[in-house]
């Protein structure tokens, strides 16, 4: 069977990508309050939550940041990770019950590392939401494996 991952050596920099749209649901909060524990009332209180500056209950920040790892899945072919190595980021809006997101990454850094059979990748990433607000932004280091 075809080995249909990209390689180290496959990627460029300046490659870009842009993912489908995923909806982020009230169950996708509830279960990811139970699963990291963190029912904070920003994502729990409905009527708290509507005389607050949001005016609703927002996403988890973490929530969509686990939510781009999957749709950048989706944006390209599969990469030969071994290893997430690094994340610089930041939360610039809310996220709330029905928006829809979407990633954009941008391949902006290709380094050699001291092992033979592998390389750092850096992607700047963005997530904008279906109004086209960025909401979340930063860069992740993978570690790629080489062609073998």
């Amino acid at each position: 069977m075809a080995d249909l991952r990209r390689y180290f050596d496959d990627i460029q920099p300046g490659e870009e990508y842009e993912s489908p749209g995923r909806t982020v649901t009230e169950t996708d909060i509830v279960i990811f309050a139970g699963l990291s524990g963190d029912y904070n009332v920003l994502h729990t209180d409905a009527e708290l939550m509507k005389h607050s500056i949001f005016g609703e209950r927002i996403a988890h920040g973490l929530l969509g940041l686990a939510i781009q790892a999957g749709l950048f899945t989706r944006a390209t072919q599969a990469y030969a990770t071994l290893a997430f190595a690094g994340l610089r980021w930041k939360f610039k809006g809310p996220i709330k019950i029905g928006d829809t997101i979407k990633l954009r990454a941008k391949v902006i850094a290709k380094k050699e590392t001291g092992k033979p059979d592998r390389g750092l990748i850096t992607l700047e990433r963005t997530v904008l939401n279906q109004r086209g607000e960025v909401v979340q932004e930063g860069e992740t280091d993978l570690i790629v494996e080489r062609r073998p």
